[in-house]
């Protein structure tokens, strides 16, 4: 008798449980309503982009009636266009479910760029918002327009830029390009050698990458080369693509600097891939009524490209420093923009260098953490 209520009361569970599940089954509601009010940014509203500096701007607009759960994007269009097939799109706050989105300044930048809008100039792009749950999306009744005022420079900044072609120390072929170093987002310094030829600044090495110019030492431009005529000499090219600018400093020469004897002992020859060197040079530290003073540092004479010029003088980091010994860190020789004073911010010279021959090598290579100078045994 037990066996069999309790066979009774599984087939009722059972049962109840199998007419659960049909009471449940149900078609998903896929209806969507569209976003019919925009608030901001107003329409026709005005925006001078500073892609560095200026806060992000709020697009926000009233949700939409849908029921349950529904993803917002913001869509940007060009001014004539319709929203079939916009130049960009960003999800909205909280990963797409708030009723705003937050977007930089700096990404503004670059939508104005894919929607037409050149570097310097002022233009019109639309916007509007896309809701949607599952498959389903609804553009918003209304879109605004903005007036976008991009500064000078190039809105999508690359990581890496690269040297190539045959006024180059590496030649025209791009795998083996001249890698600049990054100071910054968008901020590339390169010291090198120039010869007559042409070269072009490039993002990548493989593939097809992204090629830019200098126009008249100033300027940065797309695609293009520049022709460089006369003499080899070493500059140091300066790149800031955040507006379009570029400086070539001819280095005219590096020399060392003896603060005791308060001039320069000898100048370093370029050697290529961003090294100055002198080998064998037979190093006797000033003897002075207080002994021995091995402090220097290094004067660069420089010219700007109207032939003007001018001394840069790079030291220690410190303003006064030890010896140097054998455990002494490799941030002790890190080369630092100082100023000229005659003892302060200077390197000193192992002791037991004293009396030897040496090689004295000055390292601006763009791969390095700092550039950096030595003094080894010959």
């Amino acid at each position: 008798m037990k066996t069999l209520i309790k066979m009774s009361f599984m087939v009722m569970i059972t049962i109840i449980a199998f007419t659960s599940c049909k009471k449940d089954t149900r078609a998903l509601d896929l209806t969507v309503a569209p976003v019919t009010t925009l608030n901001a940014p107003t329409d026709n509203a005005s925006i001078n982009l500073q892609p560095t500096t200026g806060p992000s701007i709020v697009f926000n607009w009233n949700a939409s009636t849908t029921q349950d759960l529904v993803l917002y994007e913001v869509a940007f269009d060009k001014a004539g266009g319709d929203f079939s097939k916009p130049v960009y799109k960003v999800l909205s706050d909280g990963s797409g479910v708030q009723a705003q989105a937050t977007i930089t300044q700096k990404q503004l930048n670059a939508i104005a760029s894919m929607a037409g809008i050149a570097a310097s100039s002022t233009g019109s792009l639309k916007w509007a918002v896309i809701v949607s749950k599952a498959t389903n999306a609804k553009l918003s009744t209304t879109s605004h327009t903005l007036q976008l005022t991009r500064p000078a420079g190039f809105a999508v900044l690359p990581d890496s830029l690269y040297l190539t072609g045959s006024a180059t120390e590496h030649g025209t072929d791009a795998a083996k390009a001249i890698a600049f170093k990054k100071t910054a987002d968008g901020v590339f310094e390169l010291y090198t050698s120039l010869q007559a030829g042409t070269y072009s600044l490039i993002d990548k090495t493989t593939g097809t990458p992204t090629t830019y110019s200098i126009q008249n030492n100033i300027n940065v431009v797309l695609n293009g080369s520049t022709t460089v005529t006369g003499n080899n000499a070493v500059y140091r090219i300066s790149i800031d693509l955040t507006n379009a600018a570029a400086t070539l400093t001819q280095i005219v020469s590096v020399g060392f600097w003896s603060a005791p004897d308060g001039k320069i002992w000898f100048t370093l020859p370029y050697i290529g891939n961003s090294q100055w060197e002198l080998d064998n040079w037979p190093l006797v530290i000033p003897q002075e009524s207080y002994g021995a003073d091995s402090r220097y540092k290094y004067q660069f004479t420089v010219m700007n490209s109207a032939g003007v010029q001018s001394t840069e003088w790079y030291g220690s980091i410190n303003s006064d420093n030890p010896d140097p010994s054998s455990t002494t860190p490799a941030s002790y020789w890190y080369m630092y923009l100082v100023d000229n004073s005659q003892f302060n911010f200077c390197f000193k010279i192992l002791p037991a260098d004293n009396n030897k021959n040496v090689n004295v090598n000055v390292n601006f290579s763009p791969g390095l953490p700092n550039y950096n100078n030595t003094i080894s045994l010959h």
